[in-house]
């Protein structure tokens, strides 16, 4: 009796794109495409819904980036095979290769699609956790050298600041603002995702959608409800930042909490 086959979400903001790809898919044996998205919301929704084995996911969507739409669904505990579909250059995605979670090339290619939904049919049994894959992900995408100073915007000027001296970043209506303890001001990235890739990602954690800390400048830790945690920083605001579900395990394994 042969396997029952994957199901798949292709989510693109591209049509044509899409259907490009879900005609290839179509061309595979023992894969059916279940769903479409044309946003990042759109691809959350769906992949909540028909849970998916695997999702293609174009990283650079509106509303929320592939990445992000996977943390979103990493915190409901939901698990699928994530293949992002991307269009970094050779190096990065050279890099990829070495990772469990498997990225196409646009324009996607039908034997490289072939070998992508092979490799997500032999993990099927033994998925990683979504936070595993992520934080592979984050690390491969940064540069190898990180830039020692990020520009921050103070109303009509840009102050350089030590990235180490950053003690969060936040978003909120499409803004990011970055604080230091000397300095409040917004980044010219699109996304956390993105300023999270010019930093350290052992130093500086997504510990929430909306919130990006570094680790040394954590205050304090307060427990909260259902054993999560609130962080207090080390500004002059004490400003408390909370602790996702899905990135309070993390936290307690890190500081023996």
């Amino acid at each position: 009796m042969s396997a029952a086959p994957l199901t798949a979400l292709v989510a693109d903001d591209e049509q044509l794109a899409r259907e490009e790809l879900c005609f290839l898919l179509g061309q595979l044996e023992g894969i059916e495409v279940v769903g479409q998205a044309a946003n990042g919301p759109e691809a959350l929704e769906a992949l909540a819904r028909l849970e998916p084995d695997v999702a293609f996911l174009d990283i650079q969507m509106p509303g929320l980036t592939g990445m992000e739409v996977v943390r979103q669904l990493n915190e409901s505990g939901a698990s699928a095979a994530v293949i992002f579909v991307t269009a970094f250059d050779q190096q990065a995605v050279e890099a990829f290769e070495l990772n469990a979670v498997d990225y196409l090339l646009k324009p996607v290619d039908a034997v490289r699609l072939a070998q992508a939904v092979h490799r997500a049919r032999a993990r099927r049994p033994e998925a990683l956790p979504l936070a595993d894959q992520l934080d592979r992900l984050v690390r491969l995408m940064a540069p190898a050298t990180r830039p020692a100073q990020i520009a921050v915007r103070v109303q009509e000027r840009y102050v350089l600041v030590q990235a180490d001296d950053i003690l969060y970043a936040s978003v909120e209506d499409d803004s990011i603002t970055i604080v230091t303890g000397q300095v409040s001001g917004t980044s010219n990235d699109r996304t956390l995702d993105e300023l999270q890739a010019r930093l350290d990602p052992a130093v500086f954690w997504r510990v929430h959608r909306s919130h990006l800390v570094n680790i040394n400048k954590i205050k304090e830790i307060v427990p909260w409800f259902s054993r999560n945690y609130i962080l207090r920083m080390k500004d002059a605001k004490a400003t408390e930042i909370p602790v996702s579900r899905s990135q309070t395990r993390r936290l307690r394994d890190y500081l023996k909490l």
